[in-house]
Protein backbone atom coordinates (compact mmCIF):
# COMPACT_ATOMS: atom_id res chain seq x y z
CA UNK A 1 0.00 0.00 0.00
CA UNK A 2 1.41 3.60 -0.93
CA UNK A 3 0.31 6.65 -0.72
CA UNK A 4 0.99 8.59 -4.09
CA UNK A 5 -0.62 12.25 -3.57
CA UNK A 6 -2.96 14.34 -1.06
CA UNK A 7 -4.86 16.98 -1.30
CA UNK A 8 -6.43 19.37 1.75
CA UNK A 9 -8.92 21.50 1.81
CA UNK A 10 -10.11 23.45 4.89
CA UNK A 11 -8.87 20.54 6.83
CA UNK A 12 -7.53 21.84 10.24
CA UNK A 13 -4.99 24.37 9.81
CA UNK A 14 -4.61 23.81 6.02
CA UNK A 15 -6.86 26.33 4.07
CA UNK A 16 -5.53 23.94 0.66
CA UNK A 17 -2.63 22.06 0.25
CA UNK A 18 -1.23 19.83 -1.74
CA UNK A 19 2.02 16.96 -1.10
CA UNK A 20 3.19 14.20 -3.43
CA UNK A 21 5.20 11.51 -1.90
CA UNK A 22 7.55 9.03 -1.83
CA UNK A 23 7.23 5.15 -2.12
CA UNK A 24 9.47 4.44 1.13
CA UNK A 25 10.39 7.53 3.63
CA UNK A 26 8.57 10.86 3.66
CA UNK A 27 9.67 13.66 6.47
CA UNK A 28 7.40 16.25 7.05
CA UNK A 29 8.92 18.59 9.29
CA UNK A 30 8.60 22.64 10.14
CA UNK A 31 7.96 24.36 12.86
CA UNK A 32 5.12 23.50 15.81
CA UNK A 33 1.81 25.29 14.52
CA UNK A 34 2.45 24.24 11.03
CA UNK A 35 0.57 20.97 10.77
CA UNK A 36 2.86 17.97 10.53
CA UNK A 37 0.87 15.96 12.92
CA UNK A 38 -2.21 17.10 11.02
CA UNK A 39 -0.77 15.95 7.81
CA UNK A 40 -0.32 12.67 9.11
CA UNK A 41 -3.94 12.75 10.86
CA UNK A 42 -5.60 13.20 7.28
CA UNK A 43 -3.78 9.78 6.15
CA UNK A 44 -5.48 8.46 9.51
CA UNK A 45 -8.57 9.78 8.65
CA UNK A 46 -8.94 8.29 5.53
CA UNK A 47 -7.89 4.41 7.11
CA UNK A 48 -10.26 4.96 9.54
CA UNK A 49 -12.97 7.46 8.56
CA UNK A 50 -11.78 9.60 11.72
CA UNK A 51 -9.53 11.56 13.09
CA UNK A 52 -6.62 9.76 15.51
CA UNK A 53 -6.45 12.79 18.05
CA UNK A 54 -10.35 14.33 17.66
CA UNK A 55 -12.79 11.98 16.65
CA UNK A 56 -15.64 14.95 16.57
CA UNK A 57 -16.06 15.72 12.37
CA UNK A 58 -16.82 19.45 12.74
CA UNK A 59 -13.93 19.55 15.02
CA UNK A 60 -11.50 18.77 12.19
CA UNK A 61 -12.88 21.70 9.93
CA UNK A 62 -10.61 24.54 9.75
CA UNK A 63 -12.15 27.21 11.79
CA UNK A 64 -14.55 29.89 9.86
CA UNK A 65 -15.24 27.21 7.27
CA UNK A 66 -18.07 25.16 6.99
CA UNK A 67 -16.42 21.73 5.65
CA UNK A 68 -13.24 19.69 5.31
CA UNK A 69 -12.04 17.29 2.11
CA UNK A 70 -9.21 14.85 1.75
CA UNK A 71 -8.39 13.17 -1.36
CA UNK A 72 -5.54 11.19 -2.02
CA UNK A 73 -4.17 8.19 -4.38
CA UNK A 74 -3.39 5.37 -3.07
CA UNK A 75 -1.48 2.47 -4.99
CA UNK A 76 -2.80 -1.07 -4.26
CA UNK A 77 -2.13 -4.55 -5.78
CA UNK A 78 -0.42 -2.16 -8.61
CA UNK A 79 -4.11 -0.42 -9.38
CA UNK A 80 -4.53 3.66 -8.37
CA UNK A 81 -7.48 4.08 -5.74
CA UNK A 82 -9.27 7.32 -5.41
CA UNK A 83 -10.00 7.72 -2.04
CA UNK A 84 -11.98 10.95 -0.78
CA UNK A 85 -13.22 11.87 2.77
CA UNK A 86 -15.47 14.83 3.07
CA UNK A 87 -17.62 16.66 5.83
CA UNK A 88 -20.00 19.40 5.89
CA UNK A 89 -21.08 20.98 8.66
CA UNK A 90 -24.77 19.74 9.86
CA UNK A 91 -24.17 17.00 7.45
CA UNK A 92 -22.85 13.31 7.69
CA UNK A 93 -19.46 12.31 6.46
CA UNK A 94 -19.21 10.89 3.25
CA UNK A 95 -16.41 8.40 2.48
CA UNK A 96 -15.86 7.80 -1.66
CA UNK A 97 -13.60 4.98 -3.29
CA UNK A 98 -12.89 6.02 -7.04
CA UNK A 99 -16.24 8.38 -7.07
CA UNK A 100 -18.60 5.31 -5.39
CA UNK A 101 -19.86 6.43 -2.48
CA UNK A 102 -20.05 4.34 0.79
CA UNK A 103 -23.32 3.25 1.73
CA UNK A 104 -21.45 2.86 5.36
CA UNK A 105 -18.32 4.48 6.65
CA UNK A 106 -17.85 0.85 8.82
CA UNK A 107 -17.32 -0.72 5.05
CA UNK A 108 -13.99 1.12 4.02
CA UNK A 109 -12.38 0.07 7.26
CA UNK A 110 -9.41 -2.06 6.81
CA UNK A 111 -9.16 -0.99 2.95
CA UNK A 112 -6.33 1.03 3.81
CA UNK A 113 -4.07 -0.46 6.40
CA UNK A 114 -2.29 2.39 8.37
CA UNK A 115 -0.14 2.14 11.71
CA UNK A 116 0.21 5.30 14.12
CA UNK A 117 2.98 5.52 16.98
CA UNK A 118 2.16 9.18 18.51
CA UNK A 119 3.28 10.61 21.94
CA UNK A 120 -0.32 9.98 22.85
CA UNK A 121 0.26 6.34 22.99
CA UNK A 122 1.19 6.68 26.84
CA UNK A 123 -2.03 6.82 27.10
CA UNK A 124 -2.31 3.01 26.21
CA UNK A 125 -0.70 2.30 29.36
CA UNK A 126 -1.31 5.02 31.63
CA UNK A 127 -5.24 5.42 30.94
CA UNK A 128 -8.47 3.34 31.70
CA UNK A 129 -9.40 0.03 30.37
CA UNK A 130 -11.55 1.82 27.38
CA UNK A 131 -8.40 3.08 25.75
CA UNK A 132 -6.66 -0.39 25.65
CA UNK A 133 -10.17 -1.95 24.41
CA UNK A 134 -10.46 0.65 21.77
CA UNK A 135 -7.25 -0.12 20.45
CA UNK A 136 -7.88 -4.18 20.53
CA UNK A 137 -10.94 -3.24 18.49
CA UNK A 138 -9.05 -0.93 16.42
CA UNK A 139 -6.49 -4.01 15.40
CA UNK A 140 -9.68 -6.69 15.00
CA UNK A 141 -11.54 -4.46 12.88
CA UNK A 142 -9.02 -3.32 10.33
CA UNK A 143 -9.09 -7.12 9.02
CA UNK A 144 -12.64 -8.67 10.01
CA UNK A 145 -15.88 -6.36 9.25
CA UNK A 146 -18.25 -8.48 10.40
CA UNK A 147 -16.24 -8.34 13.92
CA UNK A 148 -16.73 -4.40 13.71
CA UNK A 149 -20.08 -4.74 12.54
CA UNK A 150 -21.21 -7.21 15.39
CA UNK A 151 -19.11 -4.78 17.50
CA UNK A 152 -21.51 -1.34 16.28
CA UNK A 153 -24.60 -3.49 16.99
CA UNK A 154 -23.80 -4.53 20.65
CA UNK A 155 -23.06 -1.08 21.54
CA UNK A 156 -26.16 0.29 19.86
CA UNK A 157 -28.03 -2.00 22.14
CA UNK A 158 -26.11 -1.80 25.14
CA UNK A 159 -26.84 2.14 24.82
CA UNK A 160 -31.15 1.12 24.79
CA UNK A 161 -30.44 -1.40 27.43
CA UNK A 162 -28.84 1.82 29.60
CA UNK A 163 -32.14 3.81 28.84
CA UNK A 164 -34.25 0.71 29.84
CA UNK A 165 -32.67 0.27 33.12
CA UNK A 166 -32.71 4.39 33.14
CA UNK A 167 -36.39 4.45 32.21
CA UNK A 168 -36.67 1.46 34.88
CA UNK A 169 -35.45 4.01 37.89
CA UNK A 170 -37.22 7.15 36.80
CA UNK A 171 -40.84 5.30 36.75
CA UNK A 172 -40.01 3.43 39.68
CA UNK A 173 -40.90 0.22 37.27
CA UNK A 174 -39.67 -2.94 35.69
CA UNK A 175 -40.28 -5.42 32.86
CA UNK A 176 -37.90 -8.32 32.75
CA UNK A 177 -39.37 -9.35 29.33
CA UNK A 178 -38.33 -6.08 27.54
CA UNK A 179 -34.85 -6.96 29.81
CA UNK A 180 -34.64 -10.17 28.21
CA UNK A 181 -34.77 -9.12 24.40
CA UNK A 182 -31.53 -7.00 25.33
CA UNK A 183 -29.94 -9.35 27.43
CA UNK A 184 -30.11 -12.49 24.79
CA UNK A 185 -29.36 -9.84 21.71
CA UNK A 186 -25.99 -8.86 24.16
CA UNK A 187 -25.30 -12.65 24.52
CA UNK A 188 -25.01 -13.82 21.22
CA UNK A 189 -23.16 -10.73 20.22
CA UNK A 190 -21.00 -10.17 23.66
CA UNK A 191 -20.14 -14.19 22.80
CA UNK A 192 -18.59 -13.78 19.28
CA UNK A 193 -16.93 -10.33 20.18
CA UNK A 194 -15.26 -12.54 23.24
CA UNK A 195 -13.99 -15.22 21.10
CA UNK A 196 -12.34 -13.00 18.20
CA UNK A 197 -10.40 -11.35 21.12
CA UNK A 198 -9.34 -14.33 22.65
CA UNK A 199 -8.05 -15.60 18.84
CA UNK A 200 -6.51 -11.97 18.20
CA UNK A 201 -4.53 -12.26 21.45
CA UNK A 202 -3.20 -15.48 21.25
CA UNK A 203 -1.69 -14.31 17.33
CA UNK A 204 -0.80 -11.36 18.64
CA UNK A 205 1.30 -12.00 21.74
CA UNK A 206 4.20 -13.66 19.92
CA UNK A 207 4.18 -11.11 17.39
CA UNK A 208 4.56 -8.45 20.64
CA UNK A 209 7.33 -10.52 22.35
CA UNK A 210 9.39 -11.12 19.22
CA UNK A 211 8.84 -6.81 18.45
CA UNK A 212 9.68 -6.15 22.21
CA UNK A 213 12.72 -8.23 22.03
CA UNK A 214 14.26 -7.02 18.67
CA UNK A 215 13.97 -3.25 20.16
CA UNK A 216 15.53 -3.98 23.30
CA UNK A 217 18.13 -6.44 22.24
CA UNK A 218 17.84 -8.10 25.64
CA UNK A 219 16.19 -10.96 26.96
CA UNK A 220 13.19 -9.09 29.45
CA UNK A 221 9.83 -11.40 29.61
CA UNK A 222 6.91 -9.21 28.42
CA UNK A 223 3.26 -10.68 28.73
CA UNK A 224 -0.17 -8.89 27.20
CA UNK A 225 -2.96 -10.47 28.26
CA UNK A 226 -6.98 -10.17 27.93
CA UNK A 227 -8.99 -9.97 31.41
CA UNK A 228 -12.51 -10.68 30.55
CA UNK A 229 -15.61 -11.47 33.06
CA UNK A 230 -16.22 -13.98 30.70
CA UNK A 231 -12.98 -15.90 31.14
CA UNK A 232 -15.45 -17.71 34.04
CA UNK A 233 -19.00 -17.02 33.50
CA UNK A 234 -21.63 -16.91 30.65
CA UNK A 235 -23.00 -13.46 30.10
CA UNK A 236 -26.34 -15.08 30.64
CA UNK A 237 -25.28 -15.61 34.40
CA UNK A 238 -23.51 -12.25 34.88
CA UNK A 239 -26.88 -10.41 33.74
CA UNK A 240 -28.62 -12.39 36.41
CA UNK A 241 -26.15 -12.10 38.98
CA UNK A 242 -26.12 -8.27 38.52
CA UNK A 243 -29.23 -7.25 37.89
CA UNK A 244 -29.82 -5.70 41.32
CA UNK A 245 -26.71 -3.85 41.01
CA UNK A 246 -27.46 -2.28 37.37
CA UNK A 247 -30.52 -1.80 38.70
CA UNK A 248 -29.15 0.82 41.25
CA UNK A 249 -26.43 1.97 38.70
CA UNK A 250 -28.76 2.03 35.71
CA UNK A 251 -26.04 1.08 33.54
CA UNK A 252 -24.96 -2.34 32.61
CA UNK A 253 -21.92 -3.33 34.62
CA UNK A 254 -21.01 -6.27 32.72
CA UNK A 255 -19.93 -7.44 29.38
CA UNK A 256 -17.60 -7.64 26.87
CA UNK A 257 -17.40 -3.43 26.85
CA UNK A 258 -15.58 -3.85 30.34
CA UNK A 259 -12.79 -5.79 28.95
CA UNK A 260 -9.11 -4.69 29.29
CA UNK A 261 -5.58 -5.35 28.06
CA UNK A 262 -3.09 -6.15 30.75
CA UNK A 263 0.58 -5.33 29.89
CA UNK A 264 3.42 -6.75 32.14
CA UNK A 265 6.81 -7.05 32.35
CA UNK A 266 8.26 -9.83 33.90
CA UNK A 267 5.69 -10.75 36.89
CA UNK A 268 4.32 -6.74 37.11
CA UNK A 269 2.39 -4.71 35.84
CA UNK A 270 4.43 -2.14 32.98
CA UNK A 271 1.94 0.64 34.36
CA UNK A 272 3.20 0.64 37.63
CA UNK A 273 6.84 -1.11 37.86
CA UNK A 274 8.16 -0.42 34.07
CA UNK A 275 10.80 2.85 33.61
CA UNK A 276 9.98 4.63 31.12
CA UNK A 277 12.20 3.09 28.98
CA UNK A 278 10.75 0.18 28.87
CA UNK A 279 7.52 2.03 28.57
CA UNK A 280 8.35 2.95 25.66
CA UNK A 281 9.99 0.25 24.29
CA UNK A 282 6.81 -1.80 25.01
CA UNK A 283 4.54 0.98 23.18
CA UNK A 284 6.61 0.36 20.40
CA UNK A 285 6.95 -3.37 19.94
CA UNK A 286 2.45 -3.05 20.34
CA UNK A 287 2.70 -1.29 17.57
CA UNK A 288 4.88 -2.61 15.17
CA UNK A 289 3.21 -6.11 16.62
CA UNK A 290 0.15 -4.29 15.32
CA UNK A 291 1.74 -3.58 11.76
CA UNK A 292 2.89 -7.64 11.73
CA UNK A 293 -0.50 -8.50 12.30
CA UNK A 294 -2.11 -6.54 9.54
CA UNK A 295 0.80 -7.15 7.01
CA UNK A 296 -0.34 -11.21 7.71
CA UNK A 297 -3.80 -10.85 7.98
CA UNK A 298 -4.04 -8.66 4.35
CA UNK A 299 -0.75 -9.74 2.47
CA UNK A 300 0.91 -6.29 2.05
CA UNK A 301 2.40 -3.88 4.31
CA UNK A 302 0.52 -1.22 6.43
CA UNK A 303 1.39 2.32 6.13
CA UNK A 304 3.80 3.66 9.08
CA UNK A 305 2.77 7.15 10.93
CA UNK A 306 5.27 8.03 13.27
CA UNK A 307 4.21 11.52 15.21
CA UNK A 308 6.84 13.70 16.73
CA UNK A 309 8.91 10.74 17.61
CA UNK A 310 12.12 12.97 18.66
CA UNK A 311 10.17 14.12 21.01
CA UNK A 312 9.46 11.18 23.50
CA UNK A 313 12.03 8.59 21.80
CA UNK A 314 15.79 9.28 22.32
CA UNK A 315 17.78 9.52 19.03
CA UNK A 316 19.15 5.61 19.14
CA UNK A 317 15.55 4.24 19.40
CA UNK A 318 14.29 6.52 16.38
CA UNK A 319 17.62 5.27 14.22
CA UNK A 320 16.73 1.53 15.81
CA UNK A 321 12.96 2.34 14.10
CA UNK A 322 13.84 3.79 10.98
CA UNK A 323 16.02 0.51 10.86
CA UNK A 324 13.73 -1.66 11.44
CA UNK A 325 11.67 -0.43 8.54
CA UNK A 326 14.29 -0.05 5.73
CA UNK A 327 16.07 -3.09 6.51
CA UNK A 328 12.81 -5.16 7.06
CA UNK A 329 11.52 -3.91 3.48
CA UNK A 330 8.00 -2.42 5.87
CA UNK A 331 7.18 -0.37 3.09
CA UNK A 332 5.97 3.67 3.59
CA UNK A 333 6.54 5.33 6.52
CA UNK A 334 5.88 8.98 7.08
CA UNK A 335 7.66 10.99 9.88
CA UNK A 336 6.47 14.26 11.48
CA UNK A 337 9.98 16.69 13.29
CA UNK A 338 10.62 20.23 14.02
CA UNK A 339 14.00 19.75 13.32
CA UNK A 340 15.06 18.78 9.74
CA UNK A 341 18.56 18.67 10.13
CA UNK A 342 18.07 16.13 13.18
CA UNK A 343 15.27 14.05 11.34
CA UNK A 344 17.41 14.08 7.66
CA UNK A 345 20.72 12.90 9.73
CA UNK A 346 19.40 9.59 11.26
CA UNK A 347 17.38 9.10 8.14
CA UNK A 348 19.89 8.95 5.56
CA UNK A 349 21.95 7.02 7.62
CA UNK A 350 19.86 4.04 6.42
CA UNK A 351 18.01 4.98 3.66
CA UNK A 352 19.34 6.26 0.14
CA UNK A 353 16.21 7.37 -1.10
CA UNK A 354 13.86 9.69 0.88
CA UNK A 355 11.86 13.21 0.34
CA UNK A 356 11.65 15.83 2.76
CA UNK A 357 8.94 18.26 2.91
CA UNK A 358 8.90 21.14 4.92
CA UNK A 359 6.17 23.25 6.26
CA UNK A 360 6.46 27.12 6.24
Amino acid sequence: MILKSLSLIYYKNFESADFEFDEKINCIVGENGKGKTNVLDSIYHLAYTKSYFNPITKQNITHGQDFFVIDAKFERDSKIENIIVSAKKGHKKVVKRNAKTYDRLSDHVGFIPVVIISPTDRDLILEGSDIRRKFMDAVISQVDIIYLHKLMKYNSILTQRNALLKYFAANNTFDRTNLIVYNEQLQELGQYIYLKRCEFIELFKPMLKSRYYEICQKEEPVEITYKSQLHDHSLEHLFEKKLQKDMALQYTSVGTHKDDLVFDIGDYPIKKFGSQGQQKSYLIALKFAQYDFLKRSQGFNPILLLDDIFDKLDENRVKHIVSMVTNQNLGQMFISDTHAERTENVVKQHASKYKMIELN
